[in-house]
């Protein structure tokens, strides 16, 4: 059927091969029978009688009225019904002051306006902001601007996050608790910057957010906001926009500063220790060559001793002793020796190299007393360089 059939709707019109009604429920009819209900109800005669309605006695009503007024009582009453969320709490009021705080599951108040409830979220991880709007380009130089211990200004923005811990503090105790944090965050945060240098601010930025969380437990504590500090993160941390520029040059000149440092510190480690060596080295030298030469020296002053010891016996003897030896010790470190005789104007040669290539080097220690005995036996005393010192003087100098 058509919807602009003008039978649409009551009864006529087109019926089905098993002779039912194949259209939609009249639509009028059903609104009579509503009509007729409502006349019952207050007392008109049934049937289709066109009859004046006669009103209601009191007895129908009365009730009437109660079955109304029963209605509207049971709808208030479950007005009072309310469900709170596992992580929620409620928080009950009469008449606008506090009553009870009321656990997850289904609950039931007085219905207003006796009594209304709140519902705060307990497990809700909320967070604020500050020197910052929703994305760190959207700065808020009146919050992040601060100054430090250094005197000087740097650009600070952090986020902290927070929960709600005591749901009666946090709706009764302060009007906005959510701009209380916002507060107490940057009253911590410019407290601990202004405590520290620039460059810890700028390289040690989380330090610095993890110092301030304490501070704003404090401060959100001390006004009992019901809320607690969850974490606090660093966003950015750097020099102010108009003096960017210059900053950047002092920074690369601070890095210069230190690898020059760090290369003086490296030439340092390397040179002082060889120094340190070289002369640890000199000293045990100098030491080792004093007490040689005081052991050589008491050496020889006691071997002085003795040849005197043996000299102050037998004077003849020792000197021609002290002559041979000294003779020995001149020829075994030559190769050529020649001879002044007196009374005879040659000069003899005697070729003890020659000698010792064909002999071998035992020779010259065979040929030099051989020698010896054809000097006089008054050489010693009467020839100043040839003295006992002269020869001792000579050996350290070969020495």
């Amino acid at each position: 059927m058509s919807l602009n059939d003008p039978n649409w709707g009551r009864g006529g019109g087109n019926r089905g091969p098993g002779g039912g009604n194949q259209g939609p429920p009249d639509l009028d009819e059903m609104w009579r029978k509503f009509n007729r209900r409502l006349q019952d109800l207050f007392g008109k005669r049934r049937g289709g009688s066109d009859e004046p309605p006669r009103m209601p006695t009191g007895a129908q009503f009365g009730g009437g009225a109660g079955i109304l007024a029963g209605l509207v009582a049971a709808v208030w009453l479950a007005s009072g019904f309310y469900i709170v969320v596992e992580g929620q709490r409620g928080v009950v009021l009469t008449f606008g002051k506090f009553a009870e705080e009321t656990n997850p599951g289904l609950r039931w108040r007085l219905p207003q306006p006796v009594q209304s409830h709140e519902i705060v979220n307990l497990a809700q991880v909320r967070s604020v902001e500050v020197g910052y709007r929703g994305n760190v380009k959207t700065k808020m130089p009146k919050e992040s601007l601060m100054l430090t211990d250094d005197e000087n200004i740097v650009d600070v923005q952090i986020a902290v996050q927070y929960v709600v811990k005591d749901a009666k503090d946090y709706l009764f105790n302060n009007r906005r608790p959510d701009d209380s944090v916002l507060q107490a965050a940057e009253t911590s945060l410019r407290e601990v910057v202004g405590k520290s240098k620039m460059d810890f601010a700028l390289n040690q930025g989380q330090r610095l957010a993890e110092d301030s969380a304490p501070l704003m437990q404090t401060i959100l504590d001390r006004y009992k906001t019901g809320i607690q500090i969850a974490k606090v993160n660093m966003q950015n941390a750097q020099p102010p926009e108009q003096v960017q520029a210059a900053f950047d040059d002092a920074q690369k000149a601070g890095q210069d500063r230190e690898r020059q440092k760090n290369e003086g510190e490296a030439y340092f480690n390397d040179v002082v220790p060889k120094a340190r060596g070289v002369a640890s080295r000199l000293l045990l030298e100098a030491e080792g060559y004093r007490s040689r030469v005081i052991a050589t020296a008491d050496g020889d002053a006691t071997r002085f001793r003795q040849v005197l010891t043996e000299y102050a016996k037998a004077p003849a003897v020792t000197r021609e002793r002290i002559y041979i030896e000294t003779m020995q010790q001149i020829l075994s470190s030559t190769s050529k020796v020649m001879l002044d005789y007196k009374g005879s104007g040659n000069l003899l040669y005697l070729p003890l190299d020659k000698l010792m290539q064909q002999s071998g080097a035992p020779v010259v220690d065979n040929l030099a007393p051989q020698v010896t005995p054809s000097a006089p036996a008054t050489i010693v005393p009467d020839s100043g360089p040839r003295s006992r010192e002269t020869l001792r003087d000579r050996e350290r100098g070969a020495r």
